[in-house]
C-alpha cells in the first residue's frame, strides 16, 4: 500500500492557506490544518480537514510532529517544529518557500537561539513581512517537494 503524501498545515499563523489548497487541489493532496483555535480558520473545500487543539500552544506542534510520516509535507515558520518533522523523516517547507533538510536545520535553529537572546536584550526584530515574490517561491518550492514526495511515496515498498 503506497502511503499518500499530505500536507500538514501549522495554520495559526499561516500566510499561504489559499497557495496551499491550490496545490493540493491540484495534485490531489489531502491538506490537515493544525491550529490550536486561536485564530479563526476558514472551513475548506476538498480533501481538507482543520484540526483544533486546545490543551496549550504547543499542542498543535505535537500534534503535527506525531502524526508526520515519509511522505508528509510539514508547512510551517517554526523552526523546531521543522526539526521535530525532519527528525520523523518527513519533508518541511517554510511559508516564505525555505526548504527546511538536514543540512540546514541545524544552523537555523542556532540562529533562531540568537535571535531570540537578542530580542530578550531588547534588539533585532521580526521577519520581514510576506511579499509577492515569497509567495511566488514558496509556490515553486511546495509544487517540487510535493513531487518528491510522490516519487518517494512510490518508491516506498508496498505494505
Amino acid at each position: 500500500m503506497i502511503t499518500e503524501p499530505r500536507f500538514l498545515v501549522d495554520a495559526d499563523a499561516c500566510p499561504v492557506r489559499d497557495e496551499i489548497l491550490r496545490v493540493a487541489g491540484r495534485l490531489g493532496f489531502e491538506t490537515i490544518f493544525i491550529s490550536n483555535g486561536s485564530r479563526p480558520i476558514r472551513p475548506p473545500g476538498g480533501r481538507t480537514r482543520i484540526v483544533i487543539v486546545t490543551d496549550g500552544a504547543d499542542k498543535a506542534d505535537d500534534w503535527i510532529a506525531d502524526e508526520a510520516t515519509l511522505t508528509d509535507i510539514c508547512l510551517t515558520a517554526d523552526i523546531p517544529l521543522a526539526a521535530r518533522c525532519l527528525a520523523k523523516g518527513a519533508f518541511a517547507l517554510n511559508f516564505k518557500g525555505h526548504p527546511w533538510t538536514e543540512n540546514n536545520i541545524g544552523s537555523a535553529l542556532a540562529g533562531r537561539a540568537m535571535s531570540q537572546h537578542l530580542r530578550e536584550l531588547g534588539m533585532g526584530g521580526g521577519p520581514p513581512p510576506m511579499g509577492g515574490a515569497d509567495k511566488s517561491r514558496f509556490l515553486n518550492a511546495l509544487d517540487a517537494m510535493a513531487q518528491a514526495a510522490i516519487r518517494r511515496a512510490k518508491a516506498m515498498p508496498p505494505g
